[in-house]
Order: structure tokens, then C-alpha cells, then sequence
């Protein structure tokens, strides 16, 4: 039996709410607005959760990156599932891995890199992003 790729579980998967199942697969992905090679499915967002959270997958591509950036409001919480990266934190560099989480603060600024292979992970918002 051949083992399936950890991004096409949560891709295909479903999310489970008290009054709402979430098929992952009906919903889209979508490239970012603003950054080449990152593309983006929102699973859950503040409409189904009164805003407290929103929760996506995102993925990007080899050589790309998820540019600077802070969020005003929102805490930040993501979850390495698939590939290899970097996360950029105030002033530290640390590689990233199948597995690892990573949380920012409001306000604090970061970014995430791809280098050598495409990257995929969770990333949920307190409050919700969208």
C-alpha cells in the first residue's frame, strides 16, 4: 500500500466543527495577493467561528517565500507538515522541519522561506485573519 503525502491528507481531509463539517477538498487554493509561490486554502474562517479563528493551509513553493510581515491583532500559531524551510523571527534564523510549530505574537515580525524544497503547513489565527 502506498503511503500517502502528509499535505493531500490535510488537503483532502475534513474539519470537524460542532454544527459544520468542512469537506478541505471543495475548498480552493488560491495564490496570495502579493507574494510569488505561496498559495493558500482557508479552511475555517471567522465567519464559522463568530471570528475567535480562522485555520488554512499554505504552501510554498521551492525558492519562494512568505515575505516580512507582522499581523496587528492576531496571534500567529503554524505546524510544519510537509518539507523544509526557514522561519525568520525579529533576529533569528531557524531551520524548520516536518513537525515543528512555530507561534508569533502580535506585532512581531517574521517571514518564512522555502529553499531547497516546497513547503506545506497550518497556520491558525487568533483572532481570525479572514
Amino acid at each position: 500500500m502506498e503511503k500517502k503525502n502528509v499535505l493531500d491528507i490535510f488537503d483532502q481531509g475534513v474539519v470537524f466543527l460542532p454544527d459544520l463539517e468542512i469537506m478541505s477538498a471543495e475548498k480552493p487554493w488560491y495564490p496570495h495577493p502579493e507574494w510569488k509561490g505561496v498559495f493558500l486554502k482557508d479552511l475555517v474562517t471567522g465567519k464559522a467561528t463568530g471570528g475567535a479563528f480562522s485555520y488554512h493551509l499554505v504552501r510554498v513553493w521551492k525558492n519562494c517565500e512568505v515575505m516580512d510581515h507582522d499581523h496587528e491583532t492576531q496571534w500567529e500559531w503554524n505546524r510544519i507538515i510537509d518539507g523544509t524551510g526557514v522561519f525568520l523571527f525579529e533576529d533569528k534564523e531557524i531551520p524548520l522541519a516536518d513537525g515543528q510549530t512555530f507561534v508569533t505574537p502580535p506585532g512581531v515580525r517574521h517571514a518564512v522561506s522555502a529553499h531547497h524544497e516546497d513547503l506545506s503547513l497550518l497556520a491558525v489565527f487568533v483572532p481570525a485573519l479572514v
